[in-house]
């Protein structure tokens, strides 16, 4: 017993030594925030997305240098377990340091399946009412219905050492928002009260108040961004209700906040009575808890497969040359699995299309690429596979599949949100639906490339239309950095040979991007070529795409807002604007027509 003993704390310790560094990262945000170190703010975030693996791999190092013969006692782990378990009372995190006993155990054990006595395949240690040495969150009881000092105390809770660019004006604003929400005002519940977590959430260069209103039975969220001008002063961007601008703030298409949280779950737990239909596993994900969500997806996943019985089929929309594409009716996500080939023209291999995955689950993905989560070794029951789907992955995944019995081995995989593909919904979208999509993706081009990623193919298959109308990016194989392209006008005939030539008479660099090929490659002549030059005739300019290239070389750093520009304050009081991107969407109407998405 005192062996098993010795490994669980060795791996506990493990975790503990990840937990503290991962809060120090996060304590660390409000300070960069402060100077305005949006570069470090980068650099940061990248750390901590390594940061789980890297203490993993010290785990097991440790593990296997004390304990040599651990790996090779497999009827030692169930004892190491309930060790673990006794370990964990009172523990802050448990449901994480679960996650990372299974990531150290797994490494430790060297196999492809485990047995449940061996690993946490669920939960052990409840964290409902969990909370830590301070409240989670903070309440405030308004004397009456005017809010002023409640939020002038709110705003000055955060201790931020910047001062105000006009904090009157700010609380005005605000004032102004909730009366226009609520022009009738609101009948007082004796449980009147507002409730802000603790921690602002950081991400790009915003902080954000996260909070609640309660009422009587009545709970309305509210987000309020905080921004900074040129000279560092703070400000009040708006001030956000719905929970579809909510929602939009909390999307897998973007970069993870850094959020001081003793108590994860409990920030969790807030964070879903804001968001009721996000699941679970989406908000661990944005408050920088990967692994976590990616645990919680793989049960929810289990879960269901226990009370459904439709089939895994492939996916709708145009067959990828990289990705073969399944999903489950019934489960809003869909599984992808890279080829063993690739048909011409992909010129490209499995390394790659991994190492592009990797890139943008690092990189800020500024509300336009899906995020995914990757497995290995995934069992899923034969009888739910679809007969023509066994036949694709055994036809173009022979590696990556194993048939064993009454299961379906997958040994690498990626999963992600289920989307619309954008040309499947733009042949059933009317016109109105049609030229706001297109809106959209041009849009969505701009985004990217702010954020220096230009997709490489533009096709609208490789688009999707999310929940809220959103257009997002998810095929990543030929995606390249904007700087490292060479955008370039074609060069004028130099006579009628040239004019007449079926191949270039003109050199051709790999690099080489001729944009004014875009309206003709991407549309066929027509309304939707002519709706894309409307609203974007400028994204077929060279010097369109050379001026970005300029912005990004010199450091600038956009402003991509995660909520609607008629939202923010400074359009709606006739301000002089900052700049910046809005989240331009499809009205609800569109949106509602579309698959789930982020």
């Amino acid at each position: 017993m005192k062996l098993s003993i010795e490994i669980a704390q060795t791996i506990l310790d493990g975790f503990d030594k990840h937990y503290r560094l991962f809060r120090a990262t996060s304590v660390t945000a409000k300070e960069r925030y402060e100077l305005a170190d949006w570069a470090g703010a980068r650099a940061a975030s990248l750390e901590r997305i390594d940061m789980y693996d890297e203490r993993v791999e010290e785990a097991v190092a440790a593990v296997e240098e004390s304990f040599p013969t651990a790996g090779r006692e497999e009827t030692l782990w169930p004892k190491i377990k309930r060790a673990y378990i006794d370990l964990l009372y009172e523990h802050k995190q448990p449901e994480c340091a679960e996650t990372f006993f299974n990531s150290v155990a797994r490494r430790v054990l060297d196999r492809q399946y485990y047995r449940n006595e061996y690993i946490f395949d669920r939960p052990a240690i409840s964290t409902e009412h969990l909370d830590g040495t301070e409240p989670t969150y903070r309440c405030y009881y308004p004397r009456d219905n005017e809010l002023r000092e409640t939020f002038l105390e709110i705003l000055r809770s955060f201790d931020l050492k910047n001062p105000f660019q006009d904090l009157p004006r700010d609380i005005e604003r605000i004032l102004q928002a909730i009366a226009e929400r609520y022009p009738q005002g609101w009948e007082r519940r004796p449980n009147y009260q507002l409730q802000v977590l603790r921690s602002l959430f950081f991400r790009n260069k915003a902080a954000y108040v996260v909070g609640r209103v309660v009422n009587g039975t009545q709970l309305v969220p509210f987000v309020v961004p905080l921004l900074k001008d040129d000279i560092g002063q703070v400000y009040v961007d708006t001030l956000l209700f719905e929970t579809s601008d909510i929602g939009r703030i909390f999307s897998l298409g973007r970069a993870y906040f850094m959020v001081d949280m003793e108590v994860p779950s409990a920030f969790v737990a807030f964070l879903q009575t804001l968001l009721p239909n996000k699941p679970k596993h989406e908000l661990y994900t944005m408050v920088g808890l990967q692994k976590q969500g990616k645990t919680i997806f793989f049960r929810d996943l289990q879960h269901h497969l226990k009370h459904s019985t439709d089939q895994f089929a492939i996916a709708q929309g145009t067959k990828g040359m990289v990705m073969l594409v399944f999903t489950l009716p019934s489960f809003p996500h869909v599984f992808k699995v890279i080829r063993d080939w690739f048909a011409p023209p992909k010129d490209t291999d499995r390394k790659t299309v991994e190492e592009r995955y990797l890139y943008v689950k690092r990189h800020d993905r500024v509300g336009r690429m899906a995020d995914t989560l990757e497995y290995a070794h995934v069992a899923f029951p034969r009888e739910r596979f679809d007969p023509a789907l066994i036949e694709e992955l055994q036809r173009l995944a022979p590696s990556s599949v194993e048939c064993d019995g009454d299961q379906i081995i997958i040994e690498h995989l990626y999963t992600e949100r289920r989307l619309v593909p954008l040309d499947v919904y733009l042949r059933d979208a009317d016109e109105a639906h049609t030229r706001l999509a297109i809106r959209d993706y041009g849009t969505a081009l701009k985004d990217l490339a702010g954020a220096d990623i230009f997709p490489g193919d533009l096709l609208l298959k490789n688009f999707g239309v999310t929940r809220y109308g959103r257009i997002v990016f998810y095929d990543y194989d030929e995606l390249t950095t904007l700087t490292d392209c060479r955008f370039r006008s074609l060069p004028k005939p130099r006579n009628e040979d040239d004019e007449m030539a079926s191949e270039p008479w003109y050199a051709v660099d790999p690099r080489d991007v001729f944009p004014e090929q875009f309206p003709t490659f991407l549309f066929p002549a027509g309304p939707l070529r002519e709706m894309f030059l409307e609203e974007h005739g400028d994204l077929a300019l060279a010097s369109t795409w050379a001026a970005q290239q300029h912005r990004l070389r010199e450091g600038v750093q956009e402003d991509l807002f995660p909520y609607a520009r008629e939202l923010r304050f400074c359009v709606r009081y006739g301000d002089k604007e900052e700049q910046g991107h809005d989240s331009t969407t499809l009205p609800a109407s569109a949106a509602s027509r579309v698959a789930p998405g982020p």
